[in-house]
């Protein structure tokens, strides 16, 4: 089987088809370790990628007023047990437009992997950008993944991340976002976590509202069961008139997995307003006996709790 073949045999695991490689409607790009295996563009969208010795490098424009119809679809990963994968690309999405990122990472059968992000996202005045990254990291616990974005959030701009990893072992993940935002705009930041044996996350994201009237909300979700850790801070910093933020952090813990919550707020302006809430403990003792009273048994209960809580 070609490594094209592996990576989209395993998309499904991620809520992807391997149909939407054929379609010539829908934009993606497909990468395995440092090689591009397959790509196509549509009107109003510019990929500038290219292959180095140790990384895949560029950009992706999308062009000012244009909205991209059909989700872009960005498909990294290894094939392999070993390897690494490095990727710097710059997105651009130039004034009033409008595009949809569904970005796959798949490590199928990854044993001793490596996977770096390092990302520059500009989002120009009254454009919006939605970002889904949905990640499957196989059953072996070997990876270690390292994605590192800085956003900026122009005038009046959109911004809403939305990254999952639910299936599978994480192995090491370190998350570091930062996100500015100018005047009038709005980001929102979403991260939904499944944690077992002994996965290691760090997850630190960081909310700058620079302008008058922004608004930004920073909401995490990580359940952690056997020996798994977590340590997740979510800052969020106001510095205008009417900045409004918000960090929710919620995470269960089960079997000898440990967890901290360090929610950051400060408030450089008189008229500005940030609040936070975090917590963690166990699954619900009384949504437990509720459902296990209704015939289920004390592993599907929780089962079912957890996933209603990641969906």
């Amino acid at each position: 089987m070609s490594e094209l073949e592996e990576l989209t045999r395993v998309l499904p695991m991620v809520g992807a088809e391997p149909t939407i490689l054929a379609d010539k409607e829908i934009a993606h790009v497909v990468g395995h370790g440092h090689h591009i295996l397959s790509r196509r563009s549509v009107p109003g969208l510019r990929l500038d990628l290219e292959e180095t010795s140790d990384a895949i490098v560029g950009k992706m424009t999308i062009q000012a007023g244009v909205t991209i119809a059909q989700p872009i679809h960005l498909c990294f990963g290894l094939a392999y047990p070993t390897g690494s994968q490095r990727i710097h690309i710059d997105v651009f999405v130039e004034e009033r437009a409008t595009a949809r990122v569904l970005s796959h990472c798949l490590f199928p059968v990854a044993t001793a992997a490596q996977h770096r992000m390092q990302a520059t996202i500009n989002i120009g005045p009254g454009a919006s950008l939605s970002y889904t990254e949905g990640h499957y990291h196989g059953p072996h616990g070997g990876m270690r993944v390292l994605p590192h974005a800085s956003i900026r959030i122009g005038k009046g701009a959109r911004y809403f991340s939305d990254f999952s990893l639910l299936s599978g072992s994480v192995g090491s993940l370190d998350i570091d976002y930062l996100v500015e935002i100018e005047e009038e705009g709005i980001a929102e930041l979403t991260a939904k976590i499944f944690a077992h044996k002994t996965d290691r996350i760090l997850l630190k994201e960081a909310v700058m509202l620079r302008g008058e009237r922004s608004r930004g909300l920073i909401k995490t979700r990580v359940v952690l069961e056997d020996e798994a850790r977590a340590e997740i801070t979510g800052i969020t910093e106001a510095h205008a008139r009417g900045a409004r933020g918000h960090v929710d952090c919620m995470e269960v813990v089960q079997g000898k997995a440990h967890a901290s919550a360090i929610p950051i707020v400060k408030v450089f302006h008189p008229e500005a307003k940030v609040t936070h809430e975090a917590a963690i403990g166990s699954v619900d003792k009384k949504e437990l006996e509720t459902l296990m009273a209704r015939g289920l048994t004390p592993e599907q209960a929780v089962e079912l709790i957890v996933s209603g809580m990641l969906r």
